[in-house]
């Protein structure tokens, strides 16, 4: 379960897939990041048709990685740096849907009832 105001940081650049969550835990060190900071870091591979997603869960460094069969992953065009995502992005990313179509709902505050 991802906490509802959970950072997500999406790798724009593919990476490479051999690495496991000591590796892609020092890409983030190696951009800036802090890989035990509680984001969520989500990576690609080449073939887009890959994800890999780091986080730290406060007792450990924890992995989850999806194939695709028959499609590909929906990412942005190649370029350097990171985009963030909401929690419902990163859902539709991670269920291969075009995650660049989910919007969340504005937040408002209710007025007192009176």
């Amino acid at each position: 379960m991802i906490p509802p105001h959970a950072r997500i940081v999406l790798a724009t650049k593919p990476v490479d897939f051999r690495k496991g969550p000591d590796g892609l835990a020092a890409l983030v060190r190696d951009a800036g990041g802090d890989p035990f900071g509680g984001a969520l870091y989500v990576f690609r591979a080449k073939r887009a048709d890959r994800v890999k997603i780091i986080w730290w869960d406060g007792t450990g460094l924890c992995l989850f990685a999806k194939r695709l069969e028959t499609d590909r992953f929906c990412w942005p065009k190649l370029m350097s740096g990171t985009i963030h995502m909401s929690v419902s992005q990163l859902t539709a990313l991670v269920e291969g849907m075009d995650w660049t179509r989910v919007r969340s709902a504005p937040q408002t505050r209710p007025t007192s009832v009176g």
